[in-house]
């Protein structure tokens, strides 16, 4: 994976949800390029070197930790998969989100000392199902469910950027890796030969590898002024289901079984969960990121799955 650069400025990072599979990498590659990290965690074990405590649900966090540091990066939120969604784990899944960003953004506009910069993480599903057309950080937001949440997960870092902060929002598509994720779990179907597409498979299918998900994070902490609200963190190639189900088969050397029809997606999963997060998608561009000058280590699936699951690993 390629490491994090150290730009003037950038001494010293918090990082919310940094146990998480992107949190932990990008911790790992700005240790590695000796910038000094605190991590914050939920657990009340911080009293280690580097650590910091919050719990959004109690409103309770540790402000003067995050005061000084050139920049926060809030990557907290509640996996979206796990299960089935009843309007209890949407609650969660909402509170997890917006609810600690804005407790967090409220901090960092108190604090004497707020940091430059706030990378605030978001995801692709702000645009809903939009299909074919292209969608660029400008366009309008969808509907749904996830396209709710991610305008409200977003508009909760308004106190921070009306105190001065360089607020980033950063619209991560599906994030790419075989130690963790949704590649992790589409590994043993693929590997038996029964993965397949879902549903007609024309549905786009945003991604990014974890190691583009990393360099664009860094990235954007080493534009000290020129860029601020959202960015589409995306692959510039952009694919449908089948046409990753076809390349991931493909790699594995094995051939695509029969795809999985859409209702049984909905049976399984319940039909708001099968239809925001399998059965639709958008064609996200990364426009903002390619026009700033960020170089894409993957911009190419075959590539970024050849590597991760043939020749070597992205991380």
């Amino acid at each position: 994976m390629r490491d994090a650069e150290e730009s003037p400025g950038i001494s010293r990072v918090c990082v919310m949800g940094a146990s998480g599979m992107l949190g932990t990498a990008l911790v790992s590659s700005l240790h590695k390029s000796g910038i000094t990290v605190t991590a914050f965690s939920r657990s009340r074990r911080n009293d280690r070197p580097g650590m910091g405590h919050w719990d959004p649900g109690t409103g309770r966090i540790e402000a003067e930790r995050l005061r000084g540091a050139a920049a926060v990066v809030n990557l907290a939120g509640t996996n979206l998969a796990e299960g089935r969604w009843t309007d209890a784990r949407k609650r969660g899944f909402w509170s997890s989100r917006v609810d600690s960003t804005s407790l967090l953004c409220r901090t960092l506009a108190e604090l004497d000392r707020p940091p430059q910069l706030l990378i605030n993480a978001s995801a692709v599903g702000y645009y809903g199902d939009r299909g074919e057309d292209a969608v660029y950080e400008d366009s309008p937001p969808g509907q749904g469910f996830l396209a709710e949440m991610c305008q409200a997960w977003e508009a909760a870092t308004e106190p921070a950027a009306a105190a001065g902060v360089r607020v980033v929002t950063m619209r991560f598509g599906l994030v790419l890796t075989p130690q963790g994720g949704a590649l992790a779990k589409m590994l043993i179907p693929f590997k038996l030969g029964l993965g397949g597409r879902f549903g007609g498979g024309t549905q786009r299918m945003p991604w990014i590898a974890l190691s583009d998900a990393v360099g664009a994070t860094c990235f954007v902490m080493q534009k000290t002024t020129d860029l601020a609200g959202p960015v589409n963190a995306v692959a510039p190639e952009s694919v449908t289901n089948g046409q990753f189900s076809d390349a991931l088969a493909q790699v594995l050397g094995r051939s695509t079984f029969l795809p999985v029809p859409g209702f049984a997606l909905k049976a399984m999963m319940g039909n708001e969960m099968a239809r925001e997060m399998l059965l639709t998608g958008a064609n996200v561009r990364p426009r903002r990121l390619e026009i700033a000058g960020y170089r894409f280590e993957y911009p190419r699936l075959d590539d970024a799955l050849e590597v991760m699951l043939g020749r070597g690993s992205l991380v």
